[in-house]
């Protein structure tokens, strides 16, 4: 397993160490017995209070030096598990970020999130115990088997019986509770799934007054997790008894073979007490070995789901040499398609992009229009490489997005989502996610052209009124402005702006689009919009119909040229299609 090279490297040197912690426990406690005996069989039998005293004091420094050992074992495994748990959630973290949106799409996100919390914390404790009691029950029992074997061959014929079917009973227990278990990973995932979903539409929820559905969906998903469990945990309660009874049965068994030998004079009592005590550690460290499969099963099924996301490959591989430098015969800035085809799905015939081509220049905006579905946020999302283009060429300053680390890609980028994303915490703080080292006179410089400081200044706080997660206490078109300040304070060769001012008036619309003609004069601009006014001053809007450019040109050229802009713009601004034309 990955999990078991990568951090058996890294923890291997710790784990044995509290490994022979454990051991020393072990063997204080397997002493302990056979020193009881000979307080029994010599001290009381010979009333020899000298050694009753010797014997008690040696088992009472035994006992000491197994709890030193046992509270270094301790703090060693704590020490070990929790180190483990933090950094097998970092590097799950890291490699969910470094993969592409494409594979991410891939992989149920209440999933991921049930990955980095609820199976890593499976591996961790049982590693905890791992190198706590689970080591440590297989040394008692073994040690335990040589002790009574020595102290009493006959008694010992009880033991070759019960450890087998003991044993028998832990294989059918994994053989049986490993897919139970993974049943009920699966059925947490469906139920984050569903608690995830609510909270993120919880609004709307109460606008239609759904809340009785919602309420009935969670509970067949609760009720599901349910099932599931008590169905894993009944299999698992069916195999306890067994093994307790079978313990207890061996147990009967060495009372009745002692008495026995006692009466005939062939055994102490010393020794019956000692095997007793033996038969007692073995049968305790079995059930022990019972419980750590119990917990082995739930760790693998854990395990399992961790490396399906550890083994995936990120889908963003780069030539890495010599790959960084640019085309100097190409300004800076540039961006170029060149016969782009493109599906979500590589194995299908559904192609959302169809024979894309053009080029957009520094200084120049490219507005990018048409109906839902047409494709227009597909294209942009291929130009800071969110996806890969199927077939074609996307190129940034002379050089195909492939042969660039998506890191270098993406700083020369800044991007507006066409749904807003905010974080938690200052107006400020959000602002600066655009860059990092931003002073405060750039990041209200970015305020002001995004049309975003005049009510930012109004806030009682202004820019440092604490936003609440998704920046729930902003209205739709603050939240967008904000957005765009973020975008803008980066100063990018790249801007790509999607559909950013959906939710602002048409007035501020336009002193926005005119802020970023005059903020991004260097930059190559990308407009991306479902509204004429959004794209109607750009140096060339692209016109997209079912995944295909149907027509680029200025504002007067495709109302005279483009049947599919010509019905867009009379769909939003009236009949006055004509007249507007002849004034062009």
């Amino acid at each position: 397993m990955i999990l078991v090279d990568a951090y058996g490297r890294k923890y291997g040197r710790q784990f044995l160490v509290a490994v022979a912690f454990v051991t020393l426990e072990a063997v204080c406690d397997l002493l302990q017995p056979t020193i009881m005996s000979r307080i029994i069989d010599v001290g009381v039998a010979e009333k020899n209070l000298t050694y009753i005293l010797h014997m008690g004091s040696a088992m009472l420094g035994i006992t000491a030096l197994g709890a030193v050992f046992a509270s270094v074992r301790n703090i060693i495994s704590s020490r070990v598990s929790q180190r483990l748990g933090a950094d097998l959630r970092l590097e799950l973290y890291e490699k969910i970020h470094s993969l592409s949106f494409s594979t991410i799409n891939q992989l149920d996100r209440s999933s991921l999130l049930t990955r980095l919390t609820n199976d890593v914390v499976q591996v961790q404790n049982f590693v905890n115990g791992l190198m706590r009691i689970f080591v440590k029950a297989p040394i008692l029992c073994i040690g335990g088997i040589i002790m009574a074997v020595n102290l009493n061959m006959h008694l010992s014929l009880v033991l070759v019986t019960v450890v087998p079917l003991v044993g028998l009973l832990i294989m059918l227990n994994m053989k049986v509770g490993f897919p139970l278990f993974v049943k009920v990973q699966a059925a947490i995932d469906k139920m984050n799934g569903v608690l995830r979903e609510y909270l993120s539409g919880v609004r709307v929820v109460k606008a239609f007054n759904r809340f009785d559905y919602e309420a009935d969906k969670f509970s067949k998903v609760n009720q599901n997790l349910q099932g599931s469990t008590i169905l894993a945990m009944r299999a698992m309660a069916l195999f306890s008894p067994g093994v307790s009874l079978t313990l207890n049965i061996g147990i009967v068994a060495v009372l009745w073979l002692g008495s026995q030998g006692v009466n005939s004079g062939q055994m102490q009592v010393g020794q019956i007490v000692a095997f007793i005590n033996y038969m007692t550690q073995i049968l305790f460290s079995l059930m022990i070995i019972f419980m750590v499969f119990n917990m082995f099963v739930r760790a693998e099924a854990s395990a399992r789901r961790i490396e399906e996301v550890l083994v995936r490959q990120p889908g963003m591989a780069w030539i890495r040499e010599g790959s960084s430098g640019e085309s100097e015969e190409v300004v800076r800035g540039t961006v170029s398609f060149e016969h782009v085809y493109f599906s979500y799905d590589q194995a299908s015939d559904d192609t959302v992009l169809k024979n894309i081509s053009f080029v957009c220049r520094p200084g120049e905006v490219v507005g990018i229009i048409g109906t839902t579905g047409a494709g227009k946020t597909s294209l942009v999302n291929l130009i800071p490489r969110f996806y890969d283009a199927t077939a074609g060429l996307v190129a940034v300053n002379g050089i195909d997005v492939r042969q660039v680390n998506p890191a270098e890609l993406r700083e020369k980028i800044a991007i507006v989502p066409q749904q807003t994303v905010l974080f938690t915490g200052t107006i400020m703080d959000n602002i600066r996610w655009g860059k990092e080292e931003a002073s405060v006179a750039e990041i209200e410089a970015a305020a002001v052209f995004a049309q975003a400081h005049e009510f930012i200044s109004r806030l009682p706080e202004g820019y440092q009124t604490q936003l609440g997660q998704g920046g729930v206490n902003l209205s739709g078109g603050q939240k967008q402005r904000v957005s765009l300040a973020r975008a803008l304070v980066r100063k990018p060769e790249i801007l790509i702006l999607d559909d950013c001012t959906s939710a602002v008036d048409g007035e501020t619309e336009g002193k926005i689009n005119q802020a970023i003609r005059q903020y991004a004069r260097q930059a190559a601009c990308f407009l991306v919009g479902q509204r004429i006014t959004s794209v109607i001053a750009a140096d060339k809007i692209l016109v997209m119909d079912d995944g295909q450019i149907v027509g680029a040109g200025t504002h007067g050229e495709l109302l005279q040229t483009c049947q599919v802009y010509q019905e867009i713009f009379q769909s939003q601004m009236g009949k006055g299609l004509n007249r507007h034309a002849v004034r062009k």
